[in-house]
Protein backbone atom coordinates (compact mmCIF):
# COMPACT_ATOMS: atom_id res chain seq x y z
CA UNK A 1 0.00 0.00 0.00
CA UNK A 2 1.87 3.31 -0.83
CA UNK A 3 1.96 5.44 1.75
CA UNK A 4 -0.33 8.51 1.83
CA UNK A 5 2.58 11.44 3.24
CA UNK A 6 5.26 10.14 0.47
CA UNK A 7 5.45 12.85 -1.95
CA UNK A 8 3.39 12.28 -5.45
CA UNK A 9 5.72 10.96 -8.61
CA UNK A 10 7.13 13.91 -10.61
CA UNK A 11 5.56 13.03 -14.03
CA UNK A 12 7.00 16.18 -15.46
CA UNK A 13 8.93 15.45 -19.30
CA UNK A 14 12.87 14.61 -18.25
CA UNK A 15 13.76 17.84 -21.18
CA UNK A 16 11.41 20.29 -19.56
CA UNK A 17 12.81 19.10 -15.93
CA UNK A 18 16.47 19.31 -17.23
CA UNK A 19 15.65 22.77 -18.60
CA UNK A 20 14.26 23.91 -15.38
CA UNK A 21 17.03 22.61 -13.07
CA UNK A 22 19.12 24.94 -15.71
CA UNK A 23 17.40 27.43 -15.07
CA UNK A 24 17.38 26.92 -11.14
CA UNK A 25 21.32 26.77 -11.49
CA UNK A 26 21.67 29.96 -13.32
CA UNK A 27 19.69 31.59 -10.78
CA UNK A 28 21.59 30.27 -7.76
CA UNK A 29 24.85 31.54 -9.81
CA UNK A 30 23.64 35.04 -9.69
CA UNK A 31 23.10 35.14 -13.46
CA UNK A 32 19.49 35.86 -15.41
CA UNK A 33 17.57 33.15 -17.12
CA UNK A 34 15.32 36.14 -18.61
CA UNK A 35 17.10 39.66 -18.59
CA UNK A 36 15.56 42.84 -18.86
CA UNK A 37 17.44 43.48 -22.05
CA UNK A 38 20.88 42.32 -24.24
CA UNK A 39 23.27 44.44 -25.85
CA UNK A 40 21.37 43.94 -29.70
CA UNK A 41 23.21 46.86 -32.00
CA UNK A 42 21.26 45.58 -35.09
CA UNK A 43 19.50 42.81 -37.14
CA UNK A 44 19.94 39.06 -38.45
CA UNK A 45 18.11 40.55 -41.60
CA UNK A 46 20.25 43.87 -41.44
CA UNK A 47 23.36 41.71 -41.18
CA UNK A 48 22.46 39.57 -44.07
CA UNK A 49 21.57 42.14 -45.78
CA UNK A 50 24.92 43.84 -45.37
CA UNK A 51 27.39 41.00 -45.39
CA UNK A 52 26.01 38.38 -47.61
CA UNK A 53 27.96 38.84 -50.64
CA UNK A 54 31.46 37.94 -48.32
CA UNK A 55 33.17 35.34 -50.10
CA UNK A 56 34.04 32.01 -47.62
CA UNK A 57 37.31 32.47 -45.34
CA UNK A 58 36.42 36.56 -45.58
CA UNK A 59 36.59 38.20 -42.25
CA UNK A 60 35.77 41.56 -41.41
CA UNK A 61 36.42 44.43 -38.19
CA UNK A 62 32.94 45.21 -37.83
CA UNK A 63 31.51 44.25 -34.70
CA UNK A 64 27.85 43.20 -33.94
CA UNK A 65 25.31 42.12 -31.48
CA UNK A 66 22.21 39.99 -32.45
CA UNK A 67 19.96 38.18 -30.87
CA UNK A 68 17.23 35.25 -32.08
CA UNK A 69 16.11 31.84 -31.15
CA UNK A 70 18.11 28.79 -31.33
CA UNK A 71 17.35 26.51 -34.40
CA UNK A 72 20.18 24.58 -34.64
CA UNK A 73 23.39 23.55 -32.26
CA UNK A 74 26.58 21.60 -32.68
CA UNK A 75 28.61 21.53 -29.89
CA UNK A 76 32.55 20.09 -30.32
CA UNK A 77 35.63 20.17 -28.36
CA UNK A 78 36.98 23.44 -28.81
CA UNK A 79 34.22 25.11 -31.17
CA UNK A 80 30.35 25.11 -30.68
CA UNK A 81 28.63 26.14 -33.39
CA UNK A 82 24.92 27.74 -33.40
CA UNK A 83 21.69 29.30 -35.64
CA UNK A 84 19.97 31.78 -34.57
CA UNK A 85 16.79 32.65 -36.02
CA UNK A 86 14.73 36.39 -36.16
CA UNK A 87 10.86 36.40 -36.15
CA UNK A 88 11.03 36.72 -39.66
CA UNK A 89 12.49 33.58 -39.98
CA UNK A 90 15.67 35.07 -41.00
CA UNK A 91 19.00 32.82 -39.67
CA UNK A 92 22.41 33.51 -39.13
CA UNK A 93 25.30 31.05 -37.53
CA UNK A 94 27.34 31.79 -34.81
CA UNK A 95 30.95 30.24 -34.05
CA UNK A 96 32.44 30.06 -30.29
CA UNK A 97 36.08 29.40 -29.83
CA UNK A 98 37.64 28.53 -26.88
CA UNK A 99 40.61 31.11 -27.82
CA UNK A 100 37.61 33.65 -28.07
CA UNK A 101 35.22 33.47 -25.40
CA UNK A 102 37.47 31.28 -23.06
CA UNK A 103 37.25 27.77 -21.35
CA UNK A 104 34.64 28.66 -18.29
CA UNK A 105 32.68 30.65 -20.69
CA UNK A 106 32.40 27.76 -23.55
CA UNK A 107 31.97 25.58 -20.83
CA UNK A 108 28.72 27.12 -19.81
CA UNK A 109 27.36 27.47 -23.21
CA UNK A 110 27.49 23.75 -23.54
CA UNK A 111 25.67 23.33 -20.25
CA UNK A 112 22.98 26.38 -20.30
CA UNK A 113 22.10 26.90 -23.92
CA UNK A 114 19.51 24.66 -25.80
CA UNK A 115 17.14 24.57 -28.98
CA UNK A 116 14.27 27.26 -28.36
CA UNK A 117 16.71 29.72 -26.32
CA UNK A 118 16.78 32.94 -27.46
CA UNK A 119 20.49 34.19 -27.06
CA UNK A 120 22.59 36.99 -27.89
CA UNK A 121 26.12 36.77 -29.33
CA UNK A 122 28.24 39.64 -30.20
CA UNK A 123 30.89 39.72 -32.42
CA UNK A 124 33.16 40.11 -35.98
CA UNK A 125 30.79 39.33 -38.82
CA UNK A 126 32.65 37.49 -41.49
CA UNK A 127 32.17 34.37 -43.59
CA UNK A 128 33.25 30.50 -42.69
CA UNK A 129 35.54 28.52 -44.59
CA UNK A 130 32.71 27.01 -46.37
CA UNK A 131 31.03 29.73 -47.27
CA UNK A 132 28.27 30.50 -44.42
CA UNK A 133 27.81 33.91 -43.34
CA UNK A 134 29.06 33.88 -39.45
CA UNK A 135 29.41 35.92 -36.17
CA UNK A 136 32.79 34.98 -34.86
CA UNK A 137 31.58 35.40 -31.03
CA UNK A 138 33.62 36.73 -28.36
CA UNK A 139 30.60 37.60 -25.59
CA UNK A 140 26.97 36.02 -25.54
CA UNK A 141 24.37 35.54 -23.35
CA UNK A 142 21.26 34.27 -22.68
CA UNK A 143 18.04 36.41 -23.32
CA UNK A 144 15.37 34.19 -21.91
CA UNK A 145 15.47 30.78 -21.65
CA UNK A 146 12.86 28.20 -23.27
CA UNK A 147 11.63 25.54 -20.43
CA UNK A 148 9.80 23.13 -23.43
CA UNK A 149 11.69 22.04 -26.53
CA UNK A 150 10.84 22.34 -30.07
CA UNK A 151 9.34 19.79 -31.23
CA UNK A 152 11.46 17.40 -33.82
CA UNK A 153 10.66 18.28 -37.41
CA UNK A 154 12.89 15.86 -38.65
CA UNK A 155 14.16 15.49 -42.38
CA UNK A 156 12.21 12.95 -44.41
CA UNK A 157 14.49 10.67 -46.89
CA UNK A 158 13.25 12.76 -50.14
CA UNK A 159 14.64 15.90 -48.45
CA UNK A 160 11.36 17.72 -46.91
CA UNK A 161 10.63 18.26 -43.94
CA UNK A 162 8.17 16.82 -41.26
CA UNK A 163 5.71 19.11 -40.29
CA UNK A 164 3.41 19.42 -37.16
CA UNK A 165 0.01 17.84 -37.85
CA UNK A 166 -2.77 20.80 -38.64
CA UNK A 167 -4.55 20.53 -35.20
CA UNK A 168 -1.34 20.95 -33.54
CA UNK A 169 -0.77 24.08 -35.84
CA UNK A 170 -3.85 25.64 -34.66
CA UNK A 171 -3.59 24.87 -31.20
CA UNK A 172 0.29 25.86 -30.42
CA UNK A 173 0.26 28.47 -33.23
CA UNK A 174 2.84 30.19 -31.36
CA UNK A 175 5.33 26.98 -32.34
CA UNK A 176 3.89 26.92 -35.58
CA UNK A 177 5.34 30.22 -36.19
CA UNK A 178 8.74 29.43 -35.15
CA UNK A 179 8.45 26.42 -36.96
CA UNK A 180 7.04 26.68 -39.97
CA UNK A 181 7.57 29.96 -43.09
CA UNK A 182 4.51 29.46 -44.20
CA UNK A 183 2.82 30.32 -40.85
CA UNK A 184 5.05 33.28 -40.98
CA UNK A 185 4.03 34.35 -44.24
CA UNK A 186 0.47 33.91 -44.25
CA UNK A 187 0.86 36.50 -41.07
CA UNK A 188 2.57 38.68 -43.29
CA UNK A 189 0.27 38.45 -46.19
CA UNK A 190 -2.73 39.02 -43.88
CA UNK A 191 -0.95 42.56 -43.09
CA UNK A 192 -0.55 43.29 -46.13
CA UNK A 193 -4.19 42.41 -47.03
CA UNK A 194 -6.04 44.65 -44.66
CA UNK A 195 -3.31 47.56 -45.16
CA UNK A 196 -4.12 47.33 -49.18
CA UNK A 197 -7.66 47.45 -48.06
CA UNK A 198 -7.73 50.58 -45.84
CA UNK A 199 -5.30 52.60 -48.01
CA UNK A 200 -8.00 51.23 -51.05
CA UNK A 201 -10.88 52.42 -49.15
CA UNK A 202 -9.12 56.05 -48.03
CA UNK A 203 -8.38 56.94 -51.38
CA UNK A 204 -12.09 56.40 -52.25
CA UNK A 205 -13.13 59.11 -49.42
CA UNK A 206 -14.50 56.27 -47.71
CA UNK A 207 -14.67 57.11 -43.46
CA UNK A 208 -13.58 54.07 -41.21
CA UNK A 209 -15.50 53.91 -38.36
CA UNK A 210 -16.48 51.13 -35.36
CA UNK A 211 -19.62 49.85 -34.85
CA UNK A 212 -20.94 48.21 -31.48
CA UNK A 213 -19.79 44.36 -31.12
CA UNK A 214 -22.46 44.41 -28.02
CA UNK A 215 -25.66 44.77 -29.16
CA UNK A 216 -29.00 44.58 -27.39
CA UNK A 217 -30.78 42.98 -30.67
CA UNK A 218 -28.81 41.00 -33.10
CA UNK A 219 -29.31 41.81 -36.89
CA UNK A 220 -27.78 42.24 -39.85
CA UNK A 221 -27.13 38.60 -41.18
CA UNK A 222 -29.20 35.32 -41.41
CA UNK A 223 -27.24 33.60 -38.68
CA UNK A 224 -27.79 32.33 -35.00
CA UNK A 225 -26.46 34.81 -32.23
CA UNK A 226 -23.74 34.11 -29.40
CA UNK A 227 -25.60 35.79 -26.27
CA UNK A 228 -24.14 37.38 -22.79
CA UNK A 229 -25.48 39.19 -19.51
CA UNK A 230 -24.21 42.35 -18.27
CA UNK A 231 -24.79 42.51 -15.25
CA UNK A 232 -24.50 46.89 -14.91
CA UNK A 233 -27.67 46.89 -16.51
CA UNK A 234 -28.95 43.41 -15.92
CA UNK A 235 -30.03 42.75 -19.36
CA UNK A 236 -29.24 40.18 -22.13
CA UNK A 237 -26.93 41.28 -24.64
CA UNK A 238 -25.92 39.50 -27.99
CA UNK A 239 -22.45 39.69 -30.04
CA UNK A 240 -23.23 41.08 -32.86
CA UNK A 241 -23.33 38.86 -36.28
CA UNK A 242 -22.98 41.96 -38.69
CA UNK A 243 -22.19 45.87 -38.04
CA UNK A 244 -24.70 46.61 -41.08
CA UNK A 245 -27.31 47.82 -39.52
CA UNK A 246 -25.21 50.30 -37.24
CA UNK A 247 -22.98 51.54 -40.41
CA UNK A 248 -26.76 52.45 -41.55
CA UNK A 249 -27.62 54.79 -39.27
CA UNK A 250 -23.98 56.28 -39.93
CA UNK A 251 -25.14 56.77 -43.63
CA UNK A 252 -28.51 57.99 -42.02
CA UNK A 253 -26.31 60.64 -40.59
CA UNK A 254 -24.68 62.17 -43.24
CA UNK A 255 -21.34 59.73 -43.22
CA UNK A 256 -22.35 58.66 -46.95
CA UNK A 257 -19.21 56.70 -47.47
CA UNK A 258 -18.19 54.27 -44.65
CA UNK A 259 -16.46 51.29 -43.94
CA UNK A 260 -15.42 49.01 -41.24
CA UNK A 261 -13.03 45.96 -41.29
CA UNK A 262 -13.89 44.23 -37.58
CA UNK A 263 -14.80 41.24 -35.91
CA UNK A 264 -18.20 39.63 -36.06
CA UNK A 265 -19.75 36.38 -34.07
CA UNK A 266 -21.66 33.81 -35.38
CA UNK A 267 -23.18 31.10 -32.97
CA UNK A 268 -22.88 28.15 -35.73
CA UNK A 269 -20.48 25.18 -37.12
CA UNK A 270 -17.01 25.59 -37.87
CA UNK A 271 -15.22 24.09 -40.56
CA UNK A 272 -12.53 24.69 -43.58
CA UNK A 273 -14.70 27.65 -44.51
CA UNK A 274 -16.38 28.64 -41.41
CA UNK A 275 -15.18 29.86 -38.18
CA UNK A 276 -17.70 31.00 -35.57
CA UNK A 277 -15.38 34.24 -34.82
CA UNK A 278 -13.81 36.15 -38.15
CA UNK A 279 -12.99 39.35 -39.60
CA UNK A 280 -15.81 40.92 -41.95
CA UNK A 281 -15.26 44.22 -44.11
CA UNK A 282 -18.05 46.01 -44.56
CA UNK A 283 -19.19 49.38 -46.43
CA UNK A 284 -21.83 51.40 -47.38
CA UNK A 285 -22.00 54.20 -50.25
CA UNK A 286 -24.75 56.73 -50.80
CA UNK A 287 -25.75 56.90 -54.27
CA UNK A 288 -24.55 53.96 -55.20
CA UNK A 289 -26.39 50.30 -56.29
CA UNK A 290 -25.22 46.96 -55.83
CA UNK A 291 -23.94 47.38 -59.59
CA UNK A 292 -21.15 50.29 -57.93
CA UNK A 293 -20.54 47.76 -55.06
CA UNK A 294 -19.83 45.35 -57.58
CA UNK A 295 -17.22 47.29 -59.72
CA UNK A 296 -16.02 48.56 -56.29
CA UNK A 297 -15.16 44.39 -54.31
CA UNK A 298 -13.21 43.42 -58.02
CA UNK A 299 -11.12 46.44 -56.98
CA UNK A 300 -10.60 45.57 -53.78
CA UNK A 301 -9.83 42.08 -54.12
CA UNK A 302 -7.26 42.41 -57.13
CA UNK A 303 -5.51 45.04 -55.32
CA UNK A 304 -5.52 43.21 -52.07
CA UNK A 305 -4.17 40.20 -54.65
CA UNK A 306 -1.23 42.59 -55.79
CA UNK A 307 -0.36 43.55 -52.39
CA UNK A 308 0.28 39.73 -51.06
CA UNK A 309 1.44 38.14 -53.84
CA UNK A 310 2.51 40.99 -56.61
CA UNK A 311 -0.33 39.34 -59.45
CA UNK A 312 -3.56 38.74 -59.52
CA UNK A 313 -2.52 35.56 -60.98
CA UNK A 314 -2.21 33.68 -57.32
CA UNK A 315 -0.22 30.67 -56.66
CA UNK A 316 -2.16 28.80 -54.25
CA UNK A 317 -0.99 26.30 -51.48
CA UNK A 318 -1.24 23.36 -53.82
CA UNK A 319 0.68 25.03 -56.17
CA UNK A 320 -1.63 25.74 -58.90
CA UNK A 321 -2.22 29.21 -60.42
CA UNK A 322 -5.91 30.98 -60.20
CA UNK A 323 -6.53 34.37 -61.96
CA UNK A 324 -8.08 37.07 -60.51
CA UNK A 325 -7.58 39.46 -62.40
CA UNK A 326 -9.35 41.21 -65.27
CA UNK A 327 -13.34 41.57 -65.41
CA UNK A 328 -15.30 38.77 -63.64
CA UNK A 329 -18.26 36.61 -64.76
CA UNK A 330 -21.57 37.53 -64.16
CA UNK A 331 -24.97 35.20 -63.87
CA UNK A 332 -28.37 35.00 -62.17
CA UNK A 333 -29.85 32.64 -59.37
CA UNK A 334 -32.89 31.94 -61.72
CA UNK A 335 -31.15 31.56 -65.03
CA UNK A 336 -28.37 29.44 -63.90
CA UNK A 337 -30.38 27.26 -61.99
CA UNK A 338 -32.85 27.07 -64.79
CA UNK A 339 -30.18 26.17 -67.19
CA UNK A 340 -29.06 23.16 -65.17
CA UNK A 341 -32.83 21.68 -64.08
CA UNK A 342 -33.96 22.01 -67.87
CA UNK A 343 -36.69 23.53 -66.92
CA UNK A 344 -37.82 27.42 -65.78
CA UNK A 345 -37.58 28.10 -62.72
CA UNK A 346 -38.92 31.82 -61.47
CA UNK A 347 -40.06 34.01 -59.18
CA UNK A 348 -43.31 32.47 -59.09
CA UNK A 349 -42.45 28.66 -59.43
CA UNK A 350 -44.53 27.05 -56.11
CA UNK A 351 -43.33 26.28 -52.91
CA UNK A 352 -44.48 22.36 -53.52
CA UNK A 353 -43.02 22.32 -57.12
CA UNK A 354 -39.69 23.12 -55.54
CA UNK A 355 -39.96 20.79 -52.84
CA UNK A 356 -40.43 18.02 -55.26
CA UNK A 357 -37.27 19.11 -56.97
CA UNK A 358 -35.79 19.20 -53.53
CA UNK A 359 -36.50 15.88 -52.84
CA UNK A 360 -35.78 14.51 -56.28
CA UNK A 361 -32.24 15.26 -55.58
CA UNK A 362 -32.17 14.13 -52.36
CA UNK A 363 -31.46 17.59 -50.56
CA UNK A 364 -32.14 17.96 -46.45
CA UNK A 365 -34.03 20.55 -46.08
CA UNK A 366 -34.99 22.22 -42.49
CA UNK A 367 -38.64 21.52 -42.42
CA UNK A 368 -39.10 25.07 -40.74
CA UNK A 369 -37.05 26.85 -43.49
CA UNK A 370 -38.95 25.81 -46.48
CA UNK A 371 -40.03 28.84 -48.27
CA UNK A 372 -39.48 29.48 -51.40
CA UNK A 373 -36.59 31.42 -51.32
CA UNK A 374 -34.71 29.03 -49.09
CA UNK A 375 -35.77 26.16 -51.57
CA UNK A 376 -34.64 28.04 -54.22
CA UNK A 377 -30.89 29.09 -53.10
CA UNK A 378 -30.78 25.31 -51.56
CA UNK A 379 -31.21 23.88 -55.26
CA UNK A 380 -29.15 26.44 -56.68
CA UNK A 381 -26.18 25.44 -54.46
CA UNK A 382 -26.52 22.06 -54.95
CA UNK A 383 -26.38 22.05 -58.83
CA UNK A 384 -24.53 25.85 -59.93
CA UNK A 385 -23.50 27.27 -56.16
CA UNK A 386 -20.71 24.22 -55.62
CA UNK A 387 -19.85 24.11 -58.92
CA UNK A 388 -18.39 27.88 -59.54
CA UNK A 389 -14.93 28.14 -59.93
CA UNK A 390 -13.76 31.43 -62.03
CA UNK A 391 -14.29 34.46 -59.80
CA UNK A 392 -18.30 35.00 -60.21
CA UNK A 393 -20.74 37.36 -59.37
CA UNK A 394 -24.25 35.96 -59.17
CA UNK A 395 -27.05 38.58 -59.25
CA UNK A 396 -31.00 38.84 -58.30
CA UNK A 397 -32.15 36.48 -55.13
CA UNK A 398 -35.82 35.82 -54.00
CA UNK A 399 -37.09 38.07 -51.22
CA UNK A 400 -37.88 35.67 -48.87
CA UNK A 401 -33.79 35.32 -47.98
CA UNK A 402 -32.68 38.94 -48.25
CA UNK A 403 -35.23 41.41 -46.31
CA UNK A 404 -32.65 44.57 -45.99
CA UNK A 405 -32.52 44.32 -49.79
CA UNK A 406 -34.43 46.93 -51.95
CA UNK A 407 -36.70 44.74 -54.59
CA UNK A 408 -35.65 44.47 -58.10
CA UNK A 409 -36.06 47.73 -60.36
CA UNK A 410 -37.55 45.21 -63.44
CA UNK A 411 -37.94 41.73 -61.84
CA UNK A 412 -40.81 41.45 -59.52
CA UNK A 413 -40.35 38.89 -56.45
CA UNK A 414 -36.41 39.54 -56.82
CA UNK A 415 -34.13 41.53 -54.70
CA UNK A 416 -30.88 43.48 -56.33
CA UNK A 417 -28.21 41.38 -54.33
CA UNK A 418 -25.10 39.63 -55.61
CA UNK A 419 -23.14 36.83 -54.01
CA UNK A 420 -19.74 36.75 -55.30
CA UNK A 421 -18.22 33.19 -55.76
CA UNK A 422 -14.39 32.40 -55.78
CA UNK A 423 -12.95 28.73 -56.18
CA UNK A 424 -16.43 27.21 -54.90
CA UNK A 425 -17.29 29.25 -52.06
CA UNK A 426 -19.06 32.66 -51.31
CA UNK A 427 -17.04 35.47 -50.35
CA UNK A 428 -18.46 38.47 -50.73
CA UNK A 429 -22.07 40.31 -50.99
CA UNK A 430 -23.65 43.12 -51.40
CA UNK A 431 -27.31 44.84 -52.21
CA UNK A 432 -28.69 47.53 -53.40
CA UNK A 433 -30.29 48.80 -49.89
CA UNK A 434 -33.58 48.81 -49.19
CA UNK A 435 -33.88 52.36 -47.69
CA UNK A 436 -37.91 52.63 -47.21
CA UNK A 437 -38.64 52.25 -43.47
CA UNK A 438 -42.38 51.10 -44.63
CA UNK A 439 -41.42 48.31 -46.50
CA UNK A 440 -38.28 47.65 -44.39
CA UNK A 441 -40.80 47.26 -41.33
CA UNK A 442 -42.50 44.79 -43.37
CA UNK A 443 -40.04 42.71 -44.08
CA UNK A 444 -39.07 42.33 -40.00
CA UNK A 445 -42.90 41.46 -39.70
CA UNK A 446 -42.41 39.10 -41.83
CA UNK A 447 -38.86 37.68 -40.46
CA UNK A 448 -40.60 37.75 -36.98
CA UNK A 449 -43.10 35.36 -38.19
CA UNK A 450 -40.33 32.92 -39.31
CA UNK A 451 -39.02 32.95 -35.93
CA UNK A 452 -42.42 32.12 -34.27
CA UNK A 453 -42.18 28.93 -36.91
CA UNK A 454 -39.09 28.12 -35.30
CA UNK A 455 -36.44 29.60 -38.09
CA UNK A 456 -33.08 30.70 -35.66
CA UNK A 457 -31.83 32.50 -38.32
CA UNK A 458 -34.47 34.85 -38.60
CA UNK A 459 -33.91 39.00 -37.98
CA UNK A 460 -35.58 40.51 -35.35
CA UNK A 461 -37.63 43.46 -35.79
CA UNK A 462 -35.24 46.73 -34.69
CA UNK A 463 -37.63 49.76 -33.72
CA UNK A 464 -34.19 51.61 -33.10
CA UNK A 465 -32.94 50.53 -36.78
CA UNK A 466 -36.58 51.27 -37.91
CA UNK A 467 -36.62 55.15 -36.28
CA UNK A 468 -33.35 55.63 -37.63
CA UNK A 469 -34.02 54.68 -40.98
CA UNK A 470 -37.69 57.44 -41.02
CA UNK A 471 -34.77 59.94 -40.83
CA UNK A 472 -34.36 59.02 -44.85
CA UNK A 473 -31.39 57.27 -45.76
CA UNK A 474 -30.06 58.25 -49.12
CA UNK A 475 -30.15 55.41 -52.08
CA UNK A 476 -27.20 53.71 -51.28
CA UNK A 477 -25.37 49.73 -52.14
CA UNK A 478 -23.73 48.26 -49.69
CA UNK A 479 -21.22 45.28 -49.20
CA UNK A 480 -20.11 42.37 -46.84
CA UNK A 481 -16.70 40.46 -47.35
CA UNK A 482 -14.92 37.95 -45.06
CA UNK A 483 -11.07 38.74 -44.68
CA UNK A 484 -10.64 35.02 -43.71
CA UNK A 485 -12.29 33.82 -46.67
CA UNK A 486 -9.93 36.80 -48.96
CA UNK A 487 -6.90 35.09 -47.51
CA UNK A 488 -8.49 31.75 -48.60
CA UNK A 489 -8.99 33.21 -52.71
CA UNK A 490 -5.31 34.58 -52.69
CA UNK A 491 -3.24 31.84 -50.77
CA UNK A 492 -5.49 28.82 -50.75
CA UNK A 493 -5.32 27.31 -47.32
CA UNK A 494 -8.63 27.07 -45.40
CA UNK A 495 -9.95 28.84 -42.99
CA UNK A 496 -8.32 27.83 -39.85
CA UNK A 497 -5.00 29.10 -41.37
CA UNK A 498 -5.76 32.12 -42.42
CA UNK A 499 -6.96 33.09 -38.99
CA UNK A 500 -3.92 33.59 -36.72
CA UNK A 501 -5.52 32.02 -33.44
CA UNK A 502 -8.37 30.36 -34.62
CA UNK A 503 -11.11 29.01 -31.64
CA UNK A 504 -10.51 25.56 -30.76
CA UNK A 505 -12.56 23.17 -28.81
CA UNK A 506 -10.28 22.54 -25.23
CA UNK A 507 -9.00 18.71 -25.43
Amino acid sequence: MQDPSAAPADDTPEQIRVRKEKRERLLASGQEAYPVSVPVTTTISAVRAQYGHLEAGVETDDVVGVAGRVVFLRNTGKLCFVTVQDGAGERLQAMLSLAAVGEERLAAFKADVDLGDHLFVGGRVGSSRRGELSVFVDTWQLAAKSLRPLPNLYQREDGSTAELSEEARVRQRYVDLITRPAARDMVRTRAAVVRSLRENFHERDFIEIETPMLQTIHGGAAARPFSTHMNAFDMELFLRIAPELFLKRAVVGGIEKVFEINRNFRNEGADSSHSPEFTMIEAYEAYGDYDTMAALTRDLVQQAAVAARGTTLVTLADGTEYDLGGEWAEITMYDSLSEKLGEEITADTTVEHLLALVERFDLKVDPKKQNHGKLVEELWEHHVGDHLVAPTFVRDFPVETSPLTRGHRSKPGLVEKWDLYVRGFELATAYSELVDPVIQRERFEAQALLAAAGDDEAMVLDEEFLTAMEFAMPPSGGMGMGLDRLLMAITGYGIRETITFPLVKPL
